[in-house]
């Protein structure tokens, strides 16, 4: 079959009008092209894309859950290794004098 949708539509016409095929045939094959193309034009598209936004440096959904997966996978092994022992504590600073009392500013 061509994949010129013209040139297809026209051999499918040449051969109804000819009696070679009946119209529910013809109906059929075209049916079966669109189908195809649809999908070659897909594939097409899809190739682009992954080209396109591997050029542009985006990674894939799933690819980048692969990754997560695996970083959280090895975060537990970092957690199980021996911690370090904690900086022994600071004195506390000397208690500081009470403030002497103010006078009040009444006079006897």
């Amino acid at each position: 079959m061509t994949t010129d949708l013209l040139g297809s539509l026209k051999t499918y016409l040449t051969k109804l009008s000819d009696g070679e095929k009946t119209p529910q045939e013809v109906a059929a094959a075209i049916n079966s092209w669109a189908r195809e193309s649809a999908d070659s034009l897909k594939a097409k598209i899809h190739e682009e894309v992954e080209a396109a936004a591997l050029k542009l440096g985006f990674v894939k959904r799933e690819e980048f859950d692969r990754l997560v997966a695996r970083v959280d996978a090895l975060a537990p092994a970092k957690k199980a290794a021996p911690a370090k022992k904690a900086a022994p504590a600071k004195k506390a600073a000397p208690a500081k004098k009470a403030a002497p009392k103010k006078k009040s500013g009444a006079k006897k």
